[in-house]
């Protein structure tokens, strides 16, 4: 008796296990994986995340109304593993300062304002929360509206020729912009 019922539950682990590896698999080629990067003035920033579609799905809203990405709760910035941004310079990320290296940045979405943040714990896959005691900065920047809907998550940079480099995050009809500069430089409002 004891035989079967560890057959049964052996049986059981496996079919999670397949289940769990197919929804991983599947998942990257529904959401694939996307590096951006730029170097500018002796800056260089790199971000590397998930970049789902809309499919017709409410991305932004209350999560009563089945959003995607619920007002107030915890976004990983994208797909599958946590989205993680590099600096290779001390910088001013919006207006808080920021050491140079790598971090996991993540999102809390308002309709008017996202609170964006950088967490040094790394390598951990999106979907789980951060230890939030890691948080080394919190940046509270403006969601505005899009000039065109986005259907597929897009992270850009553009530069200026004052050394501040806007990192563009576009998705749906939402925009947000975050001004990064090198940390010795002076942020344009």
């Amino acid at each position: 008796m004891r035989k079967k019922i560890f057959i049964v539950i052996g049986i059981l682990l496996l079919a999670y296990a397949a289940y769990f590896v197919y929804g991983i698999v599947t998942t990257r080629s529904h959401s694939p994986s996307e590096t951006k990067s730029i170097s500018h003035q002796g800056l260089d920033v790199k971000v590397v995340y998930g970049r789902p579609f809309k499919k017709e799905r409410l991305i932004f809203g209350e999560e009563k109304d089945k959003a995607l990405v619920p007002y107030g709760k915890y976004w990983r910035l994208g797909a599958n593993e946590a989205t993680e941004i590099t600096f290779s310079k001390d910088v001013a990320f919006g207006d808080i300062s920021v050491k140079a290296g790598s971090y996991r940045m993540y999102a809390v979405t308002q309709p008017e304002a996202w609170t964006l943040t950088l967490n040094s714990e790394l390598g951990k896959f999106g979907y789980f929360e951060p230890n939030y005691a890691l948080d080394v900065a919190k940046l509270d920047v403006s969601a505005d509206t899009a000039p065109q809907e986005t259907e597929q998550l897009t992270i850009t940079f553009d530069p200026d020729s004052t050394g501040v480099i806007t990192m563009n995050i576009a998705w749906d009809k939402t925009l947000v912009m975050v001004p990064i500069a090198k940390a010795d430089s002076t942020l344009v409002e």
